[in-house]
């Protein structure tokens, strides 16, 4: 029995050199591409894929929220992050999500075979230099012995905001667009939301979001 895979992204070259390449294997099977996580929904239902591999910047819908539906509406379907970033503020909401691996687009063509391939028999599959970020990676001792709901309670409202959306990995610039305020404002939301939580950098504040279940 081949490996349905169903590709998201929204670069055509991109979709069309993994469709090339995938197709060189015999045990896989294309069986749909998507631009968007909107479009990778519908995808999903009509092709029931074995295997998603999803980008995380899309129009209309990011793969971040594409993961979590799909995962929510088709618990069997294993998704792939497959993408160009590296950092925990992207990784840990993506494996949040129930992505199924978290692969670089540096990555050698056989070893992203071998990573649907796996990935379909249920393993987690994350690249190296993934998986070593996240060995080292780690919050303060303190914040982890101190209640999560009384640390969230300190932040206003427009701080939550902030804060869930710097953990799916957005840039001031973009919190800025989705909110509808400055660059500036955000800047001063996320300084606030580091003295309030007690956190040095936007990625311990990226981590304690998704660690506590604030995204």
């Amino acid at each position: 029995m081949k490996i349905k895979v169903l590709l998201v992204d929204d670069h055509t070259v991109v979709l069309k050199g993994l469709a090339f390449f995938l197709s060189t294997q015999e045990d896989f099977e294309l069986v749909g591409e998507a631009n968007n996580g909107k479009e990778a929904l519908v995808k999903v239902g009509e092709t029931n894929p074995d295997v998603v591999l999803m980008d995380l910047y899309m129009p209309e819908m990011d793969g971040i929220e594409a993961t979590a539906c799909i995962k929510k509406e088709y618990p069997n379907v294993k998704v792939i992050v497959l993408t160009s970033f590296s950092d925990q503020a992207h990784v840990l909401p993506a494996l949040k999500a129930g992505a199924s691996g978290y692969i670089l687009k540096d990555v050698e063509p056989d070893q992203l075979v071998e990573a649907i391939r796996s990935a379909y028999k249920g393993n987690i599959q994350l690249h190296p230099e993934i998986a070593n970020a996240l060995l080292s990676q780690t919050l303060p001792e303190e914040e982890k012995e101190e209640e999560p709901s009384v640390q969230v309670d300190v932040l206003t409202a427009r701080e939550n905001e902030v804060l869930q959306l710097l953990a799916k990995g957005m840039s001031n610039k973009e919190i800025a667009s989705v909110l509808v305020i400055t660059e500036k404002t955000v800047k001063a939301h996320v300084s606030s939301i580091l003295s309030k939580l007690h956190l040095s950098d936007r990625t311990q504040a990226a981590l304690y979001a998704v660690k506590n279940g604030i995204v």
